[in-house]
């Protein structure tokens, strides 16, 4: 016999997993100014960047995994963590590219499937539905992207841990764009499922 677990959704603001998504945007900001540190004659500060970067991975897992076993699922929540997720996105891509360790058919790659996402969102807008919920595909294309840009970022200096960060984080940035994408055409199918059944039944 199947049972279906059942999730409470809280309108409470102030829960510790949004709590913890509202810290992450803060840090979005500090990374990109970190990252982007050298290109206006300060000194590296990859170091500090890349702990905000994993400090974000580890509170991007725990938001989702408290809200669920505290029932504090909420619908702030569930634009904090997707927005969170592609502010740092948006923000590496924009520091990396500039400084010239992401070329920019990658950039416009990644950039392509946000924009395409966004008429999504306005399409669904415009017929009552709220934003997708974020799949399974999502999630493993932003886990791939969030793994590959600190990799690469350690590959913009020398010696074999940059050597070693170059292959791996091109390995995860190209599974990361494929998944990225996969999942963009999800949406894609499920939005224009939802228009044609609005359509029939009018």
């Amino acid at each position: 016999m199947e049972v279906q677990e059942t999730r409470v959704q809280t309108d409470r603001v102030l829960t510790i997993p949004n709590i913890l998504s509202m810290a992450r945007l803060l840090g979005v900001p500090i990374f990109l100014w970190l990252i982007l540190r050298p290109e206006f004659g300060g000194p590296k500060s990859d170091g500090w960047a890349l702990l905000i970067l994993m400090l974000s991975g580890i509170t991007d897992y725990l938001d989702g995994k408290l809200a669920r076993r505290w029932n504090q699922i909420s619908s702030l929540g569930r634009l904090l963590d997707p927005a969170a997720d592609r502010l740092y996105i948006l923000s590496t891509l924009v520091g990396l590219t500039w400084r010239e360790i992401l070329p920019i058919w990658l950039t416009a790659a990644l950039l392509a499937r946000e924009l395409v996402l966004l008429v999504m969102v306005w399409i669904l807008r415009r017929h009552g539905y709220p934003p997708p919920q974020v799949n399974f595909l999502g999630k493993a294309a932003t886990f791939n992207l969030m793994y590959a840009f600190p990799l690469l970022l350690l590959s913009d200096a020398s010696g074999w841990i940059a050597t070693l960060g170059a292959i791996f984080g091109w390995a995860f940035a190209g599974w990361g764009t494929t998944l990225y994408w996969w999942a963009g055409v999800l949406y894609v199918v499920q939005v224009r499922r939802l228009v044609r059944a609005d359509t029939m039944a009018d």
